[in-house]
């Protein structure tokens, strides 16, 4: 991440109205990691994949961190064949973070707009959602409205997906 990057995110929270509550913790790669941080942050704490389809195209999922994906029926659901997970070069190429620092906040640098984002249903129902802000090195708690916001404002339309519902399907 440039500071670049997060004075623009921060600009972007300013003229949105937004001020995010936030953490600075050591840098964390996983879920795990975060956890002990997280708690002291209020939200939904979230992991986030930036899946490629086998045919092409390229799709951000975030979902609660106690979610567990049925990638095929997700595919099925959007349309793409087949999901893998997409590499890191890629991750930097299409979002401008590495991994461990994934978030739909990383869409401000999708400026082709060629990442489709996938939210949860049940996340979106929570008053708050926890992300990193382009860095691994901190989390911001957003309410879910703010946080839809700020993704539509980056151009995406997020796509609201039920999981509970898709992997019954």
């Amino acid at each position: 991440m440039t500071t670049e990057a997060r004075a623009a995110l921060d600009a972007l929270f300013a003229e949105l109205g937004i001020t995010p509550i936030a953490i600075e913790h050591p840098p964390v790669h996983t879920v795990e990691e975060a956890l002990p941080f997280w708690s002291a942050l209020e939200g939904v704490h979230t992991k986030n994949l930036l899946l490629k389809g086998a045919k092409g195209g390229l799709w951000l999922v975030c979902v609660p961190t106690d979610r567990r994906l049925d990638l095929k029926a997700l595919a099925a659901h959007v349309g793409a064949k087949k999901f893998s997970f997409a590499s890191g070069e890629t991750l930097l190429e299409a979002l401008g973070v590495v991994q461990g620092s994934v978030s739909p906040l990383a869409l401000i640098n999708d400026k082709a707009n060629v990442v489709q984002l996938v939210l949860a249903k049940d996340m979106l129902a929570q008053p708050r959602i926890t992300v990193h802000p382009l860095t691994n090195t901190a989390t911001v708690s957003l309410t879910s409205d703010e946080l839809v916001k700020v993704v539509t404002t980056t151009g995406h339309r997020p796509e609201i997906v039920d999981f509970d519902t898709l992997a019954s399907a």
